[in-house]
């Protein structure tokens, strides 16, 4: 079983980022430790954002299947890939 901070680390470190960069984040430790299950079913995990400075992470889910995604914070000339599943 995963939760938030753990797909949170992933998320982060796959784009070169760190807790040190997080500026806000709505959950709190204890929203971010609620395990959760990541594969098909009912949506588990609690909405939130988290603000870096380079990039915005939020929750994405197909199917019941929840995952972190991310979007550039300010203009940067990278296109945003496809979010959710399908």
């Amino acid at each position: 079983m995963k939760n938030w901070k753990m797909m949170l680390d992933e998320a982060l470190e796959e784009n070169g980022e760190a807790w040190d960069d997080v500026e806000a984040n709505t959950m709190t430790e204890a929203d971010m430790a609620k395990a959760l299950s990541s594969g098909y079913g009912n949506t588990q995990g609690r909405a939130f954002t988290v603000w870096t400075k380079r990039s915005v992470y939020f929750p994405l889910c197909y199917d019941g299947a929840e995952w972190v995604g991310r979007v550039s914070r300010h203009p940067d000339g990278k296109p945003t890939k496809h979010q959710g599943g399908g």
